[in-house]
């Protein structure tokens, strides 16, 4: 199968760059800063160098989403699964008292649009996959049954993003495209922090697992945990 992943740099999107390729896929993993990669995705790259192909792609640029579409359409005519990891993580403290309205724009335009823009650009290509599937990389903070106090960007943009998916879901199910929104879990990464139990490999095998269809999805929301389990909305 032929997966874009959209944030890949590191972190889960590298861990799922790297569990791809290891069932044989072919990863066009979607980095904004080449020069800022993880040494685990160079590593990745060079090894399997045309089963991992690096690709420029900014999710809050539109210009750099549609570039990466058309570079991604030179190496293959059909993408399988398309899973937009890119995400941000700022003010999350932050009373209403002290929301500062820059980083609400900028969770929203890299959370929600960033989503938002590759479905636009990739979704052509996406059609002439086989069993293609879509997967919006969401958190539990974007649950409105679930109170999470002073966590207004991050947790508004990944709301809306579930609002999203749902959208995409009643669009796309027709035509046989899955679409959902993930809970990857608390993981140890650069956004989860070094107190996150979870390994994310252990996720990214989880999600790789839903994604590939080997474990269905089954949430009236589409909104589900990296294990397949529904999650409240």
């Amino acid at each position: 199968m032929n997966l874009l992943i959209a944030g890949a740099s590191r972190g889960l999107g590298c861990s799922l760059a790297e569990a791809a390729v290891k069932e044989g896929h072919t990863v066009f993993a979607g980095v904004r800063n080449q020069d800022r990669i993880s040494e685990q995705l160079k590593d990745l790259n060079k090894k399997h160098e045309t089963r991992c192909r690096l690709i420029q792609l900014d999710v809050s640029d539109e210009d750099s989403v549609e570039q990466a579409a058309k570079e991604t359409g030179e190496h293959c005519s059909s993408l399988d699964i398309i899973i937009n990891n890119a995400a941000i993580l700022l003010g999350r403290e932050r009373k209403i008292e002290d929301v500062e309205f820059q980083e609400m724009e900028r969770a929203l335009d890299t959370n929600l649009l960033g989503p938002m823009r590759v479905v636009k650009h990739f979704l052509p290509m996406l059609r002439k996959g086989s069993q293609p599937f879509i997967a919006n990389i969401s958190s539990e903070a974007g649950a409105v049954t679930k109170e999470h106090d002073n966590d207004y960007p991050y947790g508004l943009s990944k709301a809306a993003l579930n609002k999203f998916t749902m959208q995409l879901h009643c669009y796309l199910h027709s035509d046989g495209i899955g679409v959902c929104s993930i809970h990857p879990g608390w993981m140890h990464t650069d956004m989860g922090g070094e107190q996150a139990p979870l390994n994310p490999a252990i996720s990214a095998q989880g999600i790789l697992d839903i994604v590939t269809r080997k474990t269905p999805v089954d949430s009236p929301y589409q909104f589900i945990n990296y294990e397949g389990k529904p999650m409240k909305i």
